[in-house]
């Protein structure tokens, strides 16, 4: 059977649609998981959402996607979202990126193996043992897959190990401006001239505010979120050219956040450090903010969205598939034994 891992992903469920002759009639739906709870699972499937009683399920598995992005695609989109979240530090071997911010996130201190690295393989996992080290850190990789399947080969033989999937989902903005109607849920992630306050607001809630800055409230939030927030932090979050700090208040008091960037030639919006305050969840807030920021992003030029969420936090992988998003491809951020 299926668990919550399995949200966000393509399944197929056999299920019993009735009775005949005392035997059961089958029938069988394809597509991916949007939401499984304890009696129901909704399937997101060609023909449009189908919504199936635990009960009724006769066999679940999860089966493989429909088509994998080519490597190119994949190297574009990593090259993305370097740009939206930029480390301080950084260096080259070949076309790879190394990259340091005094350990603050994953993918601020990883080296990013996508194109030659202008050595063989053994050779460049050695170059990064040593960057890093001059670094006084542990020397971290970030495995974009299949594409780096061959690294990850590598690291496996060295003992590296593997911290929990990400995904990185991705989805056309024209999807996220023109939604369907959604139930009332919520989550947490997944992170030009001034828009005017107030942009993108609903009729039934307070403003989705977007600030070219982020407040000190907002700095508050993503120190909380993660865990402190030195210099490398704040050059990180604000050293993009094109970039939006949302904000929602509500009785003078901050209820969600998120940050939203244009990079890759124009193309992506980037989406991070989407939060919402655990007493105002299950309102919509986190869709709201997704949704101003993609409307920020749309008159910018972009046209497709992306964002990075861990596979095993459920609850914003859940969100982000009823907004339309799928994903794209994974990524293992790989880390060196100690000494």
């Amino acid at each position: 059977m299926l668990r919550q891992q399995d949200v966000g992903h393509r399944i197929v469920v056999r299920r019993i649609v009735g009775i005949r002759e005392g035997r059961p009639l089958f029938s069988d739906a394809l597509g991916e998981l949007v939401e499984l709870s304890e009696t129901h699972l909704t399937i997101a499937t060609a023909q449009g959402r189908l919504r199936v009683p635990v009960a009724e399920v006769h066999r679940a598995k999860r089966v493989p996607p429909t088509r994998r992005p080519t490597a190119s695609a994949v190297v574009e989109l990593e090259l993305a979202a370097d740009e939206a979240w930029p480390a301080p530090v950084r260096s080259r071997l070949g076309d790879w990126l190394l990259r340091s911010a005094d350990g603050w996130t994953g993918r601020a201190n990883s080296a990013l193996p996508v194109g030659d690295p202008d050595r063989p393989l053994p050779a460049a996992v050695d170059a990064i043992e040593r960057w890093y080290a001059g670094h006084g850190q542990p020397a971290m990789v970030n495995t974009p897959l299949p594409l780096a399947v061959p690294v990850g080969a590598e690291l496996d033989a060295r003992g590296w190990t593997a911290r929990p999937l990400t995904l990185v989902q991705t989805v056309p903005l024209t999807t996220l401006l023109n939604p369907e109607p959604l139930p009332g849920a919520d989550g947490t992630s997944p992170g030009g001239g001034p828009v005017p306050r107030g942009a993108g607001r609903d009729d039934d809630g307070p403003a989705v505010v977007l600030d070219v800055a982020p407040s000190e409230e907002w700095l508050a939030v993503a120190a909380g979120r993660k865990g402190g927030l030195p210099d490398s932090a704040r050059h990180i979050l604000t050293a993009v050219a094109r970039v939006r700090f949302a904000q929602v208040y509500a009785d003078g008091t901050l209820l969600a956040t998120g940050r939203g960037t244009v990079t890759g030639q124009g193309r992506w919006l980037g989406l991070s450090l989407i939060e919402v305050t655990p007493s105002a969840r299950r309102q919509g807030l986190a869709a709201r903010v997704v949704r101003a920021l993609a409307a920020w992003g749309s008159a910018e030029g972009a046209t497709h969205a992306f964002l990075q969420v861990e596979q095993r936090n459920t609850g914003a992988v859940a969100l982000y598939r009823k907004l339309g998003f799928t994903t794209h491809h994974t990524y293992l951020t790989r880390v060196a034994p100690p000494g």
